[in-house]
């Protein structure tokens, strides 16, 4: 189907666009139209914003195993909604993304349902239990995008120095989410103040940098590029900041949930803001924010993390780590930025959540430019939304953000050219 979208302000960071003017697709890709293009349909963006794809580098679909929790229906569904066209799945599935047919009916699956785009990663050991490793080599070619250990950390540094020297010698890239296995471990929020007036187990600062350190000295040894998940305290980005300035290939992503929230908002334990990393101090947060402005954090993910009620609606300690976040990348994305103030800082906060995203994944995605996939979001970024249970497309309900009013909210969505997703309110 030929589109021709209208009279939209086109933001497209990875060009340096932002400017009112229609963009063409056919063919599920981006054309340069003129005067001979014949469109079958045409969008009227008047007052939207034109943008990328957003491409979400965390999401748990919950298939297989978790069936009970989400599916790929509702969560696809879920990204169409909140404008996400590519998303990276980590491989904490049951079984674990470990063996290549896993992979391929994960894959064969999202083809089914025919909606975003979903790129795994594939388990860096077997069953993530930190021993043996993964045959990378036939998950790559199965359809993963890299490799990581999702919440499990590794036990033996041995192992995990193998599995960057590995990794290395195929030119993967190794996802890891710092974290000490021991210090810290069973702690359900930050450790300070607040965490010790609750009664609340503990997770220390040094839990995550410790673990930096040990992860940059393998680097050092190894040459093994890696992406660095979630990153949630001060010191942390400290020496993530350190090491780029040292040169070592190391990027970084944080949850978009810490972007604004801190621990305070546990508020009387509530089991919504109990997520992995936990939310740390006003300090950490705002650290977070700066990090993204001097580009230490090069993108930002929904950690989307759909629980059911079952193991959410329990005391704090004992309910599930996670909360939805597909439906609301976008939304408190935008809201950083009009915290930020000034116009250019839409465009830097579109660029963290598509274009720089796209390149830490690795995907030939996140543009608009000429021959890229038309993968492509229309957002009203002044439309206010309130964020409900009854709202959210995912089959996971639960969010800190309950209740909050949010700008930015997505109008239609096209993926690979077709429109997979339109609000029915659209211009």
């Amino acid at each position: 189907m030929n589109i021709h979208i209208k009279n939209g302000r086109v933001i497209d960071p990875a060009n340096g666009i932002d400017a009112v003017q229609d963009l063409f697709i056919a063919d599920g890709k981006i054309v340069t139209g003129g005067a001979d293009f014949a469109a079958d349909q045409t969008i009227d963006a008047n007052g939207l914003v034109v943008a990328p794809g957003l491409v979400d580098l965390s999401a748990r679909l919950r298939e297989p195993g978790y069936e009970y929790k989400a599916t790929l229906e509702s969560e696809l569904q879920a990204a169409m909604q909140g404008g996400v066209t590519s998303l990276v799945c980590p491989p904490d599935t049951d079984p674990v993304l470990d063996e290549p047919g896993l992979v391929e009916m994960l894959k064969h699956r999202a083809r089914i349902v025919d909606q975003a785009n979903v790129h795994p990663l594939g388990a860096l050991t077997v069953g993530l239990k930190g021993q043996a490793l993964t045959e990378m080599a036939e998950l790559t070619e199965a359809g993963c995008i890299g490799f990581a250990q999702a919440e499990e950390p590794i036990l033996d540094t041995t192992v995990l120095q193998r599995a960057m020297q590995y990794a290395k010698t195929f030119g993967y890239t190794v996802w890891l989410r710092p974290q000490d296995p021991h210090i810290g471990r069973g702690g359900v929020a930050h450790s300070g103040p607040l965490a010790s007036r609750l009664g609340l187990s503990g997770v220390p600062v040094m839990s995550e940098t410790i673990a930096l350190h040990t992860i940059f000295e393998l680097m050092r040894a190894t040459g093994a590029r890696v992406h660095l998940c979630r990153i949630s305290s001060a010191a942390g980005l400290e020496l993530i900041r350190a090491a780029k300035r040292e040169g070592l290939p190391v990027t970084a992503d944080i949850g978009v949930h810490h972007l604004h929230m801190t621990d305070a908002d546990i508020g009387f334990f509530d089991s919504n803001a109990r997520l992995t990393p936990p939310l740390r101090s006003a300090r950490d947060r705002d650290a977070i924010r700066a990090a993204l402005v001097d580009g230490t954090v090069d993108a930002v993910c929904s950690d989307h993390t759909p629980v059911d009620d079952d193991e959410k609606l329990l005391p704090f300690g004992e309910a599930s780590p996670g909360a939805t976040g597909l439906e609301l990348l976008l939304a408190l994305t935008l809201k950083w930025a009009q915290e930020q103030g000034g116009a250019a800082v839409l465009s830097q906060a579109i660029a963290k959540i598509t274009i720089e995203a796209a390149r830490i994944a690795g995907l030939p995605v996140g543009t608009l430019g000429v021959g890229a996939a038309a993968d492509v979001v229309l957002f009203d970024p002044d439309a206010r939304w309130t964020v409900e249970s009854r709202a959210l497309a995912s089959q996971g309900k639960h969010t800190p953000f309950l209740g909050y009013e949010l700008a930015g909210q997505v109008k239609a969505t096209i993926v690979r050219g077709r429109v997979a997703y339109s609000r029915s309110e659209q211009r």
